[in-house]
């Protein structure tokens, strides 16, 4: 085969259209019905804060911000995630949870922390290798996170 032979491969290249990603899309509070912040903190650490995560090789705020945007980017605009607080010191993140349906208060609690541990904890456990995270208890209950949530109204 001829070294030239995919010479003029830029022809063929099909870029994707702006309509296909959702990620591109600016997030619009008005276009949420329900929204809550979040308290996030990982359960069994074995942190003291997230500068100590470095010694396990982890960007703790650039594994949040990946797992966040691809959050996003799946849902087509059903639910919204966005990083509010993210201290190095701290041993938690804040986030806010907005979704496109009302949520009744008292089903919120049960249903956001479920939703949150069955789609975020995976990318964060198995992706961002966040299991070193905590301790052998964490790892056998496959318990990654606390989360605490209060309604946000205006």
């Amino acid at each position: 085969m001829s070294e030239n032979f995919f010479a003029n491969y830029k022809k063929f290249v099909v870029p994707p259209s702006k309509q296909q990603r959702v990620g591109d899309e600016e997030f619009n509070p008005k276009d949420y019905a329900t929204y809550y912040i979040l308290t996030v903190s990982l359960y069994d650490s074995l942190l003291r804060n997230w500068i100590d995560a470095f010694e396990y090789e982890i960007d703790i705020r650039k594994s949040i911000e990946k797992v966040i945007s691809d959050f996003n980017e799946k849902q087509n605009g059903k639910y919204h995630l966005q990083l509010l607080e993210f201290d190095e010191e701290k041993s938690y993140f804040v986030i806010a949870w907005s979704c496109k349906n009302k949520v009744e208060n008292q089903e919120a609690n049960e249903m956001i922390t479920t939703y949150i541990e069955e789609s975020i904890s995976n990318p964060f456990y198995i992706g961002e290798n966040w299991y070193k995270l905590i301790g052998q208890k964490g790892r056998v209950e496959r318990k990654l996170f606390n989360i605490s949530l209060k309604e946000y109204t205006l």
